[in-house]
């Protein structure tokens, strides 16, 4: 049975998220926000797609304040999906956008405080921006409470910020200690309607930092939900690839309320990358579990089955050497692609 971390329940809108309710999926718009027809057409083959939630960039003011046109465009079309704005650098922007959508994500590593490469800190530097974050995170908090809106704390293992990098390196503990900061700051001031993410470019480093942020908020006693995914993971076979190893992984654990594979491509491509990690590994997921073995490489069949083995690159194999094999009965070629990355990912960390 799978080692299930249960999240709290919270709303997105209309959406319910975390908790026992289906691993949601999500995706981005890669539109320019101020361009209201290209964005809402976006959003409706998103949308048409399956997607369940959508981020959108609010980098200016004036962005913030075409997301409320976006709404009602949207609304006329009568796609009614909860929007979540991405916010970085600007806590006003992120106060004024919060009266516009179901979520604003917030980045930790350049919502506030110094920006500053190589800074040192002692320890009475460190605590004034800790208090200066809280100061800089109250009108945001204040607004979300007073609307309803929900925030994500989105921490980056690539920008994470000069306070982080000096006492904890550019490292998964870094990540978890950036988030479990921003988490103390909300719940100080009363404020918990959370969803935490922690993404990396590498999967490895993700898979890290979200393992280990489960286990500390399993020993204080916090449950709040998971947004997951790998950063940048390309496009192509190997964004589908990368982003398998990193999300599937940890679905499989019973980790994740909510999921987005970025991938270089149109928006709407995610969805069904997304729609299958969910299928196979999701809570109660609904698809027959991989078989998996290992048996001698002689004794690997010669038929037209849908397998894979794994072996170092450049290893010659005898016929006594053990190998891994998965097999997949009638599973597609370009989904066997994306399970073989998670599963032997798994089968190799036991």
């Amino acid at each position: 049975m799978k080692p299930v971390f249960t999240s709290r329940e919270i709303r997105i809108g209309h959406l319910s998220l975390g908790g026992s309710q289906p691993v949601r999926l999500q995706s981005m718009t890669n539109t320019p926000t101020r361009d209201t027809v290209a964005t809402v057409q976006q959003v409706e083959r998103l949308v048409k797609a399956g997607c369940e939630l959508v981020r959108i960039t609010a980098g200016s003011m004036q962005e913030a304040e075409n997301i409320k046109s976006i709404r009602q465009a949207l609304l006329k079309k009568r796609i009614d999906i909860p929007l979540i704005a991405d916010v970085h650098f600007q806590p006003k922007v992120a106060e004024c956008v919060a009266r516009m959508v179901e979520k604003v994500r917030i980045n930790p590593g350049n919502f506030s405080g110094s920006h500053h490469k190589n800074k040192t800190y002692t320890d009475a530097e460190y605590q004034a921006e800790l208090k200066q974050i809280s100061q800089n995170l109250a009108p945001l908090l204040q607004t979300c409470k007073a609307q309803g809106t929900a925030l994500r704390i989105g921490i980056n293992h690539g920008s994470l910020s000069d306070r982080i990098l000096f006492r904890y390196g550019n490292t998964a503990e870094g990540m978890v200690a950036a988030a479990l900061e921003y988490i103390t700051v909300c719940r100080d001031q009363g404020f918990e309607n959370l969803t935490l993410s922690l993404k990396a470019s590498h999967a490895a480093i993700m898979l890290d930092a979200n393992s280990l942020l489960v286990k500390e908020m399993r020993q204080r006693g916090m449950d709040f939900p998971l947004h997951i995914g790998v950063t940048e993971a390309g496009n192509g076979v190997d964004g589908r690839i990368k982003s398998a190893l990193g999300i599937g992984t940890l679905l499989a654990e019973g980790i994740g309320d909510t999921i987005r594979v970025s991938l270089t491509e149109s928006p709407e491509n995610e969805i069904p990358v997304a729609r299958i990690l969910v299928d196979f590994y999701g809570r109660g997921n609904i698809l027959s579990p991989v078989k998996i073995k290992y048996i001698p490489y002689v004794q690997i069949p010669d038929k037209d089955l849908s397998y894979v083995v794994s072996f170092k690159e450049g290893q010659a194999l005898s016929p006594d050497d053990s190998v891994l094999l998965l097999s997949y009965p009638e599973i597609p070629f370009d989904r066997l692609l994306l399970l073989a990355a998670v599963d032997f990912n798994r089968a190799y960390e036991k």
